[in-house]
């Protein structure tokens, strides 16, 4: 009995035939994946010497921004212009997370000009300070390195909102410190050779090294998400703006208990 449903009766009728395939054909259909291959990425995925090799050209450019200032001998007043150009490029490269080359060498020239202009102030007030904050920054980092390879301290989201909230309170803290101090000698203390200005310097201090711990845990996890190439420059740029911070707080509490021989 010939069916009425007219994809059977079609197909009957030949209407719906095709030549059959060759063996070599069917060999090949056999063969073939039954799934599609993942296709590749558009962009080349960062990897950890992509971030030492940025991080070197951008704490590179400081060094020599700074060593230029110092030998030049930069007046203080272009210093502090260099820092205001340097706050803003940096603020620029923070919220709006840029992987600008352009903009985060800026960053590191201007704020390296800075740093020659304040460590040779100190310096001339403090024989061998300089140095000395250095190597403390040196060590800071090694040990908050160490901490985060041996996960002695995990970054977690309540880590981070707990960090960057500190940072926000501890910079407003600063800043009410500078403005009180227009019409009270030392303002609230903070930034005084006095117990509450060592306490706020190395809670400063420690503050700074939390962000490096963060820098860290952003470039590892960088690296196992696939992030773009281009974003090694702006972890580069989080450590740098951490060393930074580290540096002139230890160069502060240092000379909290330097003499001046």
């Amino acid at each position: 009995m010939e069916s009425k449903n007219p994809v059977f009766s079609k197909s009957r009728s030949g209407g719906w035939s095709a030549p059959t395939p060759a063996p070599e054909v069917l060999q090949n259909m056999y063969d073939a994946p039954s799934y599609a291959p993942p296709a590749p990425p558009a962009y080349r995925t960062m990897t950890l010497d992509d971030v030492v090799v940025r991080g070197f050209m951008t704490l590179g450019s400081l060094i020599v921004a700074a060593g230029a200032a110092w030998y030049l001998e930069v007046p203080v007043g272009v210093g502090i212009g260099a820092a205001v150009v340097a706050l803003i490029l940096g603020l620029i490269a923070s919220f709006t997370m840029s992987t600008n080359p352009v903009l985060i060498l800026g960053y590191a020239i201007f704020e390296g000009v800075f740093l020659g202009v304040i460590s040779s102030a100190y310096e001339s007030l403090f024989n061998g300070i300089v140095l000395q904050a250095v190597i403390g920054t040196a060590m800071a980092f090694a040990g908050v390195l160490a901490v985060y390879a041996l996960r002695i301290v995990r970054v977690t989201p309540k880590l981070v909102k707990f960090v960057i909230a500190a940072g926000f309170a501890a910079i407003a803290l600063v800043l009410v410190n500078l403005l009180v101090s227009i019409w009270v000698p030392g303002g609230l203390g903070l930034r005084t050779d006095s117990p509450l200005g060592w306490i706020f310097s190395a809670a400063m201090i420690l503050l700074g090294c939390f962000f490096l711990l963060l820098d860290f845990d952003s470039i590892e996890q960088g690296v196992k998400q696939g992030a773009p190439a281009k974003f090694a420059w702006q972890c580069a740029f989080g450590l740098t703006l951490s060393l930074v911070w580290i540096y002139l707080e230890v160069l502060r509490f240092i000379s909290y208990f330097s003499g001046d021989d």
